[in-house]
């Protein structure tokens, strides 16, 4: 394992090399698997070549490209890891076309700042050292969405190597079918070595901030977050509401993103600011600092887990309980944990029908249970699953209108992955038959054409189906 193909042109890390540490280093050091090897691939044609390398010596493989999945996605034991992130991860614009060729193993920090120095953005995400093709795949929602959708809704074309190794250019007019289960099926179908994505003008500066309520304000900003949902919310506007804790303490933090200046900020979040908060940082910044808000809360290194929740909208009885809870949870845990809505509008999003991409789409806020921890214990992520999940039942709870079953949350929210090919190849992973719903039979039938022998497991896999 030592040597690569002859004809890889790209690095070739072993565990005896001296990068190799580094090399499976991840965003969530519970994350981290120990590889056979790192595959640093230069082209698509070096993704081939590790693909059918692997196949030839019977290695599992998995993909990386910003490797911020906290269950190991982008990670694998005992087989190859093909890395994008270090020579597939540029970007170039090009204005007049309002485009952005964006590499495989690229970071939305890097398309940010690349397409906002012509005046263009596209839909990211809220966190800038995510990589755009984990995000994207899976979904995409991000601060942009209530104008333009989805991270997948803006790509136009994709460059992807197949399981056979096969180089494919995918988009409405070629190779249609392939484009479409992308679109929400993760990677499932193959590793896509550059993303083109559409860019919409944006304004230089917009208004964004948090704010942060004790719990005596819970039952009003509870209130005032609800109205905002159930009135409608503006296609210029996102709302992130988390109930968190800090030293032990409850808080009630609400990020708030208007598209904007911030003369018209203050006047649309009034209500926010009028309850009184004990901090707030909100104030017009540069567009590039927008996704990074949220940084320092998740910083590389730690261990994260992460369980998505769907709710049709905010309850006040819920509201109270996460508040005596999350600290409790989180100090007999020895986790902290966050419980975050995400109020996306989303009448841009359900303009694009489901049958349109594979990723299944409603009329819903996307609920976050994140936990980050320091000890490397691995006995603490039973406790920090379990805890997890009592925090899901309590927003399932108060839900009245989103069946259970059908309440996997948001796809890339999940930590619950599988990590065998036997899992997927068995049928039983039932999480992908809620995630994609209707949608479902049909990726089984492409699964069966482009991946039968399921060599791409490792993100919420499909089921080949002759």
């Amino acid at each position: 394992m030592s040597s690569p193909p002859a004809s890889f042109t790209g690095d070739w890390i072993a565990p005896d090399h001296p990068d190799y540490s580094k090399a499976i280093a991840r965003w969530s050091s519970s994350a981290e698997r120990r590889a056979k090897v790192v595959a640093f691939a230069k082209s698509a044609q070096d993704v081939a070549i590790v693909l059918i390398y692997a196949k030839e010596h019977n290695l599992p493989i998995a993909i990386r490209g910003g490797g911020h999945n906290p269950a190991g996605a982008s990670s694998i034991e005992n087989g190859i890891v093909i890395d994008l992130s270090r020579y597939l991860s540029g970007v170039r614009v090009d204005p007049a076309a309002k485009l952005a060729y964006v590499g495989g193993g690229a970071i939305w920090e890097t398309v940010d700042k690349a397409a906002i120095e012509h005046g263009l953005a596209t839909v990211g995400g809220t966190v800038n050292h995510t990589g755009v093709g984990g995000l994207l795949l899976g979904g995409g929602y991000g601060y942009l969405s209530g104008e333009h959708g989805l991270a997948l809704d803006n790509l136009t074309q994709a460059t992807i190597v197949t399981a056979r190794g096969e180089i494919l250019t995918t988009s409405t007019t070629e190779n249609a079918d392939l484009f479409w289960a992308i679109r929400g099926a993760g990677c499932n179908f193959g590793v896509v070595t550059e993303f083109v994505l559409r860019l919409h003008p944006q304004r230089r500066t917009v208004f964004a901030g948090l704010t942060v309520y004790p719990p005596p304000a819970v039952p009003k900003v509870t209130s005032v977050v609800a109205n905002f949902w159930n009135a409608g919310l503006s296609n210029k506007e996102g709302i992130f509401y988390a109930q968190t804790a800090d030293a032990g303490n409850p808080l009630t933090i609400v990020i708030l993103f208007w598209n904007g200046s911030e003369e018209e900020g203050r006047a649309h979040f009034k209500p926010f600011f009028d309850i009184g908060p004990v901090m707030d940082t909100c104030k017009e910044i540069p567009y590039e600092e927008l996704n990074t808000m949220q940084n320092s809360r998740v910083v590389h290194g730690k261990n994260y887990y992460m369980k998505g929740v769907f709710t049709s909208g905010l309850q006040a009885d819920v509201a109270d309980t996460l508040v005596s809870r999350v600290p409790q949870l989180s100090a007999e845990s020895g986790a902290s944990f966050t419980v975050l809505y995400e109020l996306v509008p989303p009448n841009k999003i359900l303009t694009v029908p489901n049958h349109a991409t594979a990723h299944i789409r409603g009329r819903r806020i996307n609920v976050l249970i994140m936990a980050s921890w320091d000890n490397k214990d691995t006995n603490v992520l039973d406790t920090v699953r379990n805890t997890a999940n009592e925090l899901g039942q309590i927003l399932l709870s108060g839900e009245k209108t989103i069946p259970e079953s059908l309440n996997v949350g948001y796809g890339n929210y999940n930590s619950e992955y599988v990590d065998s090919a036997a899992v997927g190849r068995s049928g039983s992973n039932v999480n992908a038959r809620a995630l994609f719903g209707e949608n479902y039979a049909r990726l089984q039938k492409l699964k069966q054409e482009y991946d039968p022998d399921l060599v791409f497991f490792k993100w919420s896999p499909i089921t080949p189906q002759a």
